[in-house]
């Protein structure tokens, strides 16, 4: 592992995928594929510095669940409003106070929001307290940010221990 190639068996089935999903070995190909083979594992190297500690793995597999579980009500909720024209939707603009720290479990509370169907996180505050929320449609602003810290939040401060 050197600096020029920090990954030489991610480059190595680069490599070899690339040409099979061609389905062809030209001279040109094969020198494209070096040349991706190279640069991707050269430029995504600095995310494998990036360590991760996971306190309780279990509770990682039930926050999927949650997640999943929510991700399909949100997607039927987002249907009666689309298959319903006459009813009324409320969007909003939401403030959403953190108090978790570190960048993988804001990264991952904001990747969350934005995979359930209605609401999408917007915008990172400056000094690291709020997260910027657009939703299709709230009624009441508290409710959703009491939902939010007890579904997700309260989750991954136990998944990370933050």
């Amino acid at each position: 592992m050197s600096r020029l190639l920090p990954a030489p068996r991610l480059s190595l089935f680069l490599l070899i995928f690339w040409l099979l999903i061609q389905n062809a070995i030209t001279p040109g190909l094969v020198v494209l594929g070096i040349l991706l083979a190279w640069a991707i594992p050269l430029y995504t190297s600095r995310g494998s510095d990036f360590h991760i500690r996971v306190a309780k793995p279990l509770k990682a597999v039930e926050y999927f669940f949650v997640v999943l579980v929510d991700i399909v009500v949100s997607n039927f909720s987002i249907a009666a409003i689309i298959l319903n024209p006459r009813r009324r939707i409320y969007p909003a603009w939401i403030e959403y106070p953190l108090n978790i720290e570190g960048e993988l479990p804001i990264t991952i509370l904001a990747s969350t929001i934005s995979l359930t169907p209605g609401t999408i996180s917007t915008e990172f505050s400056h000094d690291g307290r709020t997260l910027l929320i657009h939703s299709l449609n709230v009624t009441d602003v508290e409710a959703v940010i009491s939902n939010i810290q007890q579904r997700y939040e309260n989750r991954l401060k136990v998944i990370f221990q933050c």
